[in-house]
């Protein structure tokens, strides 16, 4: 993928790790989606976590950050460092969605802090500000 237009879904998802969207507002618009969808903004989220290097050692955080309980079933594979969350049955995706969110955002974060802290040609890591008018 090269530096061409990212999907609604991939800005939605960056903004999300950057903080730059409120993660109530993101789980409201995942919430919204088919559970085909959902299950594949799982898939792309867990591909995210790659690109940004997500280590095992994240994963206590990302639980604490996600709000969800370490006993929940998308938790117990993360601490396993296991990533098929987009089969599990409906009940666990958003708090899949959830737990992966915080992890890419943890990861994200330090690859912005260590790689591209001057500026980098990752168009994900130079979104747009939102407009004011956006509601």
């Amino acid at each position: 993928m090269g530096g061409g237009l990212l999907y609604a879904h991939e800005v939605i998802l960056n903004e999300l790790a950057q903080g730059l969207r409120p993660v109530d507002e993101g789980v409201e618009w995942y919430e919204g989606l088919s559970e085909g969808d959902q299950r594949k903004i799982l898939h792309a989220l867990v591909l995210f976590c790659g690109q940004a290097r997500a280590r095992e050692e994240d994963v206590p955080e990302s639980i604490a950050r996600s709000g969800i309980r370490p006993t929940h079933t998308p938790a117990v594979m993360l601490t396993k460092w296991r990533f098929g969350m987009e089969a599990l049955p409906a009940y666990e995706l958003t708090k899949s969605f959830r737990l992966l969110v915080a992890l890419f955002g943890i990861a994200d974060t330090r690859r912005r802090v260590l790689h591209c802290a001057g500026g980098c040609g990752h168009g994900w890591h130079n979104l747009p500000d939102p407009p004011d008018d956006a509601t």
